[in-house]
């Protein structure tokens, strides 16, 4: 049975359904993270045990030592907000796929094309806000004289980022689900659970790799040639 048709009620694509519910889950996680925040005596000191707000703050930290350690501490902090939630929104999609019932959303390609279109804009944007119009500069390759041959194939090459992105993320997610429902149909109990693990284990790994391809981007399109 697939749950998504169910609440779509067969009037919305079930892509769109399945991105409402991954975006309801992660903001009702942001609120109560909030309200922990807010309501904690000494915001300075750590929770003990596994709260809430715990697992918010290690949350953070590990996508703000991520981010710093790929695009360097330099500004990197600042970018946290939008990766961090490229990455959860990616990972929490992905992983919806290995609930019974469910499909991830991210194995629809307008999904996924979405996605590495906000990605492509946002290293665009920060190309021309770090460096300005001389970022149209790294169209035209090392030499004046190479400009007419290397400016093609640098659009060519921007342009073919966010295909590549999306088609990446649907295809090891279309895979990936339908992997997981062929051996879990044809074993018994205990023996799916090796395969959720590793289900798990490419939810983990597809969503690091959009992000980590979108980081270098960025990076690529701030530096100086």
């Amino acid at each position: 049975m697939n749950f998504l048709a169910l609440l779509s009620g067969n009037r919305l694509p079930e892509v769109l359904v399945g991105a409402w519910l991954v975006m309801g889950l992660l903001l009702l996680f942001g609120l109560a993270a909030g309200r922990a925040l807010a309501r904690a005596e000494a915001p300075q000191l750590p929770d003990t045990g596994i709260t809430v707000r715990s697992v918010s703050e290690i949350i953070v930290s590990g996508l703000d030592t991520f981010t710093a350690s790929l695009l360097g501490a330099h500004g990197a902090r600042a970018l946290v907000p939008f990766f961090g939630s490229l990455f959860l929104f990616i990972l929490i999609a992905n992983l919806l796929g290995l609930v019974p019932g469910f499909e991830p959303p991210t194995s629809d390609s307008d999904l996924t094309f979405a996605l590495a279109v906000i990605s492509f804009v946002f290293y665009i944007y920060q190309g021309f806000k770090r460096r300005g119009v001389a970022y149209l500069r790294t169209f035209l390759g090392p030499l004046l004289v190479l400009a007419p041959l290397m400016l093609p194939l640098e659009i060519a090459d921007n342009l073919f980022r966010p295909f590549s992105l999306g088609v990446r993320l649907a295809a090891n997610m279309t895979a990936d689900h339908k992997l997981l429902g062929v051996f879990t149909e044809m074993t018994k109990l205990v023996v799916p659970l090796a395969f959720y693990v590793l289900g798990a284990i490419v939810c983990v790994v597809q969503a690091l790799v959009f992000v980590t391809l979108s980081i270098s981007y960025v990076k690529m399109a701030a530096q100086e040639h």
